[in-house]
C-alpha cells in the first residue's frame, strides 16, 4: 500500500495558522502570555478538528511551558482520511506578543505518521542550523569560532561578513562572545528560535548561522523546514535543570548523541506559519472595516510560499479567498 499523501492537509495547516494568529493578536502588548497562548491553542485546536483524517500531536509545547497545550497524543481531525502526525507550536514568541514586539507566530508542522523524533522528557536541545551552501561542514562538537569559518567558507564570505542568529539568554552569554571575537556579526533575539532558523533559510534574510540552545519542540518543527528546503541542521539533547537531566537518564536518552535533520524528521513533512506582531518574515493580521489580512507561509519540498488570506464578515456569512 502507497504512503498516504499528505499534501491535501496544507490548506488545513495555514487554516489552523491563521485561525491561531487571529485569536493571539488581541492579546498583543497586554502582558498575558498564557492568555494569548490559550487563544491560540483553543483557535487551532477548533481548526484542526475539522482536518480530513485523524491527526495525533506528537510534538505539543505545553509541557515545557505549562502552558494551555495541544497535548501529546491528541487525536484530531473528523477521521475520514489520512493517518497523519503534528508538530505544534500555536504561538511561537509568547513574550514577543504579550510585548507587542515583533516575531511572535503561529506555527505547525505536518508529517506521515511515524516521521517526527520524539524528544520524550526532554525539553531543551542544542542546535546549528545552516542554509544548504554549509549543510555538510558543520559538526556540533565544534568549538564556535571553527564552526564560524567553516560556514563561512560554505557561503562564500568572508567571517567578518557573516551574520550569526543566537538567542539572548544568560546560558549563552560565552558563546554569543565567543562568536563576536571570531569576528562575526551576531543577532540576539530574546527568543523565537523557529523564527530565527527560518531566516537562516529565506533566501532574502541576511542570515547565514543559527547557533545555541533552545526548544525541543521548536527544534522538531524547525528540522520540518529545514528538510523541506535542503538546509543542515543538527541537534542534541540539552537538558537545563537537573530534573531533566534526571528524567532523561531514567529513559534511557543520550544527551551525547548527534540528531541529523533527517532523523528529526524522517519522512516526508510540510511547515506552515502565520505572523501574529509582524516582523521580517510575516506582517501581523490587519482588520479594517469587516475584513481581516493575515500573512502567511507555506514550507513543502524545496518551494516557499507565501500566502494572502482575506476573510470578509458579513452579517450573513464569511467569504474567505483561499490560496
Amino acid at each position: 500500500m502507497s504512503a498516504p499523501d499528505i499534501s491535501t492537509l496544507e490548506a488545513v495547516a495555514l487554516e489552523a495558522t491563521r485561525s491561531a494568529a487571529v485569536a493571539a493578536y488581541p492579546w498583543a502588548g497586554r502582558d498575558d502570555q498564557d492568555a494569548a497562548d490559550a487563544a491560540a491553542t483553543e483557535a487551532m485546536r477548533t481548526a484542526l478538528a475539522r482536518a480530513p483524517g485523524r491527526g495525533t500531536v506528537v510534538i505539543g509545547e505545553g509541557e515545557k511551558d505549562d502552558a494551555p497545550m495541544l497535548f501529546n497524543g491528541e487525536i484530531v481531525g473528523t477521521g475520514d482520511g489520512p493517518d497523519f502526525d503534528i508538530a505544534v507550536d500555536p504561538l511561537e514568541g509568547t513574550s514577543f506578543c504579550a510585548r507587542d514586539l515583533p516575531g511572535a507566530l503561529a506555527t505547525i508542522a505536518f508529517g506521515r505518521t511515524g516521521s517526527f523524533w520524539s524528544p520524550g522528557p526532554g525539553f531543551y536541545m542544542d542546535k546549528i542550523v545552516v542554509p544548504p551552501a554549509a549543510r555538510d561542514v558543520v559538526d556540533l562538537d565544534d568549538p564556535p569560532e571553527r564552526t564560524v569559518a567553516k560556514v563561512a567558507e560554505a557561503v562564500g564570505k568572508k567571517v567578518g561578513d557573516l551574520r550569526v542568529m543566537i538567542m539572548d539568554k544568560p546560558r549563552h552569554a560565552e558563546l554569543i562572545a565567543r562568536v563576536l571575537r571570531a569576528g562575526a556579526a551576531v543577532q540576539t533575539p530574546a527568543g523565537g528560535d523557529v523564527g530565527g532558523s527560518l531566516a537562516v533559510l529565506m533566501p532574502t534574510l541576511d542570515v547565514d548561522l543559527l547557533l545555541g540552545v533552545g526548544g525541543t519542540p521548536e527544534g522538531v518543527l524547525t528540522a520540518a523546514a529545514v528538510r523541506a528546503l535542503g538546509g543542515g541542521m543538527l541537534g542534541r539533547l540539552a537538558p537545563q535543570r537537573e530534573a531533566e537531566a534526571a528524567a532523561l537518564r531514567a529513559a534511557g536518552r543520550s544527551t551525547d548523541r548527534i540528531l541529523r535533520c533527517e532523523e528529526l524528521v524522517a519522512d516526508t513533512a510540510f511547515f506552515a506559519a502565520s505572523g501574529v506582531n509582524g516582523g521580517p518574515l510575516l506582517g501581523r493580521p490587519r482588520s479594517s472595516g469587516g475584513t481581516t489580512v493575515v500573512e502567511s507561509l507555506l514550507i513543502t519540498d524545496g518551494q516557499i510560499r507565501h500566502v494572502t488570506h482575506t476573510t470578509f464578515d458579513r452579517a450573513t456569512g464569511t467569504r474567505r479567498e483561499q490560496p
